[in-house]
């Protein structure tokens, strides 16, 4: 049975890069409360700096065949801790910006697709209840709206007196209030 608490730290890692789980735990025993206790001064929050080494730890795992200490093993993990707090606060800042930028989209953002989209379904059912006016009136109603043209010009055109048109504009107008009710009324006489 292999004595691991009086290898040295690269004799451990080569166990470790051989697969070897007590030559693991030997060196997670080995820096787990010291890596803590580094994590918990430059995070100032201990669930986080818990959670900094159990990840390093576990990637040390996923990775060992891979892993080449360079310095020593110690330095290796406090680096290590280091970049991983640095990654997660690069990460809160990404998402709080994220949150930030969306919120003010949804405040102050422009909603010109919704817009859209409802002035296009507004204007087809305007559109499709002054074409159910009857004939003449729709022809008045139009020359008036779409045209812009008086109502002199309107009679002059039609061939018929300017009290009829001022009649036909009422009375589409009336009928146009009920069939689209309040709002899209309002909204026929902006547009129209």
């Amino acid at each position: 049975m292999i004595a691991y608490n009086s290898l040295s730290d690269i004799e451990i890692t080569d166990l470790i890069k051989s697969g070897d789980q007590m030559a693991f735990t030997e060196i997670y025993n080995r820096f787990k409360g010291l890596l803590y206790i580094y994590a918990c001064k430059i995070t100032k929050d201990e669930d986080i700096a818990e959670d900094l080494i159990q990840e390093l730890f576990v990637s040390i795992w996923d990775r060992r065949q891979l892993i080449n200490f360079n310095t020593s093993v110690a330095s290796y993990l406090y680096s290590a801790v280091r970049y991983r707090f640095f990654d997660l606060v690069d990460k809160q800042k990404v998402r709080a910006d994220y949150i930030t930028a969306l919120q003010t989209f949804l405040d102050q953002g422009d909603h010109s697709t919704d817009n859209y989209i409802f002035e296009k379904e507004l204007s087809l059912i305007i559109e499709k209840e002054i074409s159910n006016l009857p004939s003449k009136m729709r022809k008045v109603f139009l020359l008036s709206r779409k045209e812009n043209l008086s109502n002199k010009d309107i009679a002059q055109r039609l061939n018929i007196s300017e009290k009829t048109v001022k009649n036909q504009i009422s009375t589409s107008l009336k009928i146009l209030r009920v069939k689209l009710g309040l709002v899209s009324f309002l909204l026929l006489l902006i547009y129209y």
